[in-house]
């Protein structure tokens, strides 16, 4: 399906970039050496991450505007668990991985398994966001200019990257259940997806009739 409004979609990204700059640098809550360093690996994380999913597309067939926006969203997701640990390498890191990470997660990963994920949320955020959490381990520590948190001369990469792995495996398990019992409650009240051709018309006219005419 194409995309409906490629103007509005990177007008999108460009809020939530910007966004990110806000709660990223703003979760050292003060204005210092801290907050700036979050939003310098934010922004190094996006554009790394667009550039890379941009350079696969045009490798494969031709770059594209969306492609751009979603592998920012992917490098900015990414980063996120990380900016405020992390240095300039870190955030490169981070957003190559994902850029390509997240490229193969939305064009492959999901054909393969048939998700239905028509905004690949999972591919992007869920699949960046893990990665994200998960490299943090490796470039907080001092050696890739990271914080090295508490303890700088004591960090253990293999330690810490055990405890992101146990608290991502808490949180998947967490939000499964709860999206699982959502889902239950929400498709037993109104149902979980309108019929094929209200589909395939986009609720916008089926349901919403907002397009300004009956067809």
């Amino acid at each position: 399906m194409l995309p409906h409004n490629l103007t509005m979609c990177f007008t999108g990204t460009g809020m939530l970039w910007v966004g990110c700059f806000g709660f990223n640098g703003g979760s050292a809550l003060a204005a210092d050496g801290n907050a700036a360093m979050a939003i310098l690996v934010t922004q190094i994380s996006g554009a790394t991450a667009a550039t890379a999913w941009m350079a696969i597309e045009w490798f494969k067939r031709k770059p594209s505007v969306l492609g751009i926006a979603t592998g920012a969203v992917a490098g900015l997701a990414a980063v996120t668990p990380a900016s405020g640990f992390v240095g300039p390498f870190g955030g490169f890191a981070i957003g190559l991985a994902a850029g390509v990470i997240c490229y193969y997660a939305v064009t492959t990963v999901k054909q393969r398994l048939g998700y239905d994920d028509s905004l690949d949320v999972f591919g992007v955020h869920g699949v960046g966001g893990l990665l994200g959490t998960l490299l943090a381990a490796v470039f907080a520590a001092p050696l890739f200019g990271g914080k090295g948190l508490p303890d700088p001369a004591s960090y253990s990469i293999s330690g810490q990257f055990m405890t992101q792995l146990m608290a991502c495996a808490a949180v998947a398990t967490y939000t499964a259940a709860a999206s699982w019992g959502l889902l239950k409650l929400v498709g037993a009240a109104v149902g979980l997806r309108v019929d094929a051709e209200s589909e395939t018309r986009g609720l916008d006219l089926s349901l919403h009739e907002e397009s300004g005419y009956n067809s």
